[in-house]
């Protein structure tokens, strides 16, 4: 007798199965890449079982102490940031050091970003993504991030 094998449904995400939730990371002593792959993982909600690729149920990330981050190697004298003004011959670049001392939260935004899919959804699940330069404590209640009531989350 032969048995009939079990047939499992594929399940479809919706909003209410994808509860949001939020995550802070400090970022002290932490590798950027590292970090950042990280976080583009919570972003994105790879580290839950529902991912779909196609459908938004990651979490909210806030990054705090962006200013401890840590880079690798020489790329601390190496490591240049460009941008264009758009105006002729407007090509700026901004080393390493003079950013983290300038935007220490854009060096986390600009890495995280990079590890984000180039779309729609890469871009709304960015908006997620809140990184702050100095301690939790500043930040949670002058931001009003405690209504989220967002979860110490060590990686």
């Amino acid at each position: 007798m032969q048995r009939k094998a079990s047939i499992q449904k594929t399940i479809i995400p919706t909003k209410q199965k994808c509860k949001l939730n939020w995550f802070i990371l400090d970022a002290t002593g932490k590798t950027l890449g590292r970090l950042a792959s990280e976080i583009s993982k919570i972003l994105r909600g790879k580290h839950k079982p529902l991912f779909t690729s196609n459908f938004d149920c990651g979490d909210g990330v806030i990054v705090v102490n962006a200013d401890k981050v840590v880079v690798t190697g020489s790329k601390e004298s190496q490591k240049v940031y460009r941008y264009y003004t758009g105006s002729i011959s407007g090509l700026r670049e901004v080393p390493y050091r003079t950013m983290k001392a300038r935007k220490p939260q854009y060096i986390i935004e600009h890495a995280v970003k990079g590890m984000m899919p180039k779309s729609r959804l890469g871009k709304q699940q960015m908006r997620k993504l809140r990184v702050y330069a100095g301690p939790a404590q500043d930040h949670l209640a002058e931001n009003g991030h405690a209504a989220q009531k967002p979860v110490y989350a060590n990686i």
